[in-house]
């Protein structure tokens, strides 16, 4: 019986659906035969053994090289190997079809084998890609190492002539840490950064040593600026614009800090002024905030009922149900004001668990119902069905003839692909028609 041309967009996999052995014949002179496209070709003789036997040796052949196209088709797909390599291997494998020796499928084989170039162009767009990928990924992590070094050195530079010896004198410190700790450059490029850095670095250095040694001369002149930022402090104590003041009473703790060291005595009872006036304006500033939180509990009340509800929802029963009695308790979640930062933390996390549970569960659903997917797997089914049918067909009809040797083979060949059916019916089974 002549078999039909194959179609040339195949899978490996499709040449070994069915029974190979189909495809050959033994003649009386013990040569074995193949059928390909309707013509007959000899692939050779096995002598001193049986026609089942030489028949069976030239099926082997031809399934191993079936096995060899389907690996290398799955190599090709995991993107294993390099375009230029997968097509040297696909050249290879299209000679060694051309001229196999075996029963079985061959043209659709040999169709299988014309697609693996088609795949192997494809890896090789995809490597392309993600070479340029690379390349682009490196570019950007240099041009973020160049932007983390030269922001280092511009702050550098804009320390430089900085007074607040100390915290500046930390701050470079932190600065040089992060300049050992930032991704390597050129030569070129980290001398030239460093240069400024370093510069800046010996220049703040050189201002501060000078200073401290001519403190003792400038002590009337440290307790000026001490007694101005004392004055302006206590013109801060009564001020409601409390975020802004906060900030301005920071910035008059780095500048009494940046002043230097005067005369002990002065500088104590200095002291004692400026934080007298700073504490007298964050008690007041604590006492507003105290105020504020009663709102903050209610609402925090209102959120931890409302997460009870939300996290009723689970375990969910009907994904539709679910999902919109979740948008409507999100709803009533978002118009509720303002809660604690680090409590609200907590719960917004329990609310995007539920979240996360109905995301979950839609993408599953979306997934078991995917027409093609279960058209895919019934097919596979329906294929495997027919062939342990037929291979339990010939055994049967062997043994009744009393030939025991093909009946084995024919037993087995079905029994390998009824545990192909086992695990293709369990995939069948996790796809919903719902």
């Amino acid at each position: 019986m002549d078999h039909p041309t194959q179609p040339k967009n195949v899978s490996p996999a499709s040449a070994l659906i069915g029974d190979p052995a189909a495809f050959g014949r033994v003649a009386e002179d013990g040569v074995v035969y193949v059928r390909v496209d309707g013509a007959e070709r000899a692939v050779g003789s096995y002598p001193g053994k049986s026609s089942e036997e030489a028949l069976a040796y030239f099926v082997r052949k031809f399934e191993e090289a079936a096995s060899k196209v389907a690996l290398l088709d799955a190599r090709i797909k995991s993107g294993a190997l390099l375009p230029e390599d997968a097509l040297d291997a696909a050249r290879k494998l299209r000679d060694e079809v051309k001229t196999l020796n075996g029963v079985g499928d061959l043209a659709t084989l040999a169709a299988a084998v014309e697609q693996l170039p088609v795949l192997v162009e494809a890896s090789r767009e995809a490597y392309a890609a993600k070479k340029a990928l690379d390349d682009a990924r490196r570019e950007v992590k240099r041009q973020e190492a160049i932007a983390i070094k030269e922001k280092i050195a511009v702050e550098a530079e804009s320390l430089a002539l900085s007074e607040s010896w100390k915290v500046t004198s930390e701050r470079l410190k932190v600065l040089l840490d992060e300049w050992k700790a930032a991704p390597r450059l050129d030569k070129a490029a980290d001398s030239a950064l460093w240069k400024r850095f370093s510069s800046s670095r010996n220049k703040f250095d050189k201002r501060r040593r000078t200073h401290f040694s001519q403190l003792e001369a400038t002590a009337s002149v440290v307790a000026s600026a001490k007694q101005e930022i004392v004055n302006e402090a206590q013109k801060l104590v009564h001020s409601t614009d409390w975020v802004k003041t906060a900030n301005r009473f920071k910035e008059l703790m780095q500048q009494w800090k940046a002043s230097g060291r005067g005369k002990k005595s002065t500088d104590a009872k200095l002291w004692d002024a400026f934080k007298a006036a700073q504490d007298q304006f964050f008690a007041a500033k604590n006492a507003d905030l105290e105020k504020r939180q009663g709102s903050m509990v209610e609402n925090l009340a209102k959120r931890e009922a409302l997460i009870v509800q939300i996290e009723a929802l689970l375990p969910i029963s009907d994904l539709s149900t679910a999902r919109k009695k979740f948008y409507e308790l999100s709803d009533a979640w978002n118009k509720i004001g303002i809660t604690d930062r680090s409590k609200r933390a907590a719960l917004e996390a329990r609310v995007e668990k539920v979240e996360a549970a109905i995301e979950e569960l839609q993408q599953e659903h979306s997934r078991r119902t995917d027409p093609t997917a279960i058209a895919h797997a019934n097919s596979v089914v329906a294929g495997l069905e027919e062939a342990i049918a037929n291979y339990e067909k010939q055994a049967a009809k062997a043994e009744a003839a009393g030939d025991v040797k093909k009946a084995k083979v024919a037993r087995e060949s079905a029994e390998a692909r009824r545990s192909w059916l086992v695990e293709a019916k369990k995939g069948l089974s996790e796809f919903s028609t719902n």
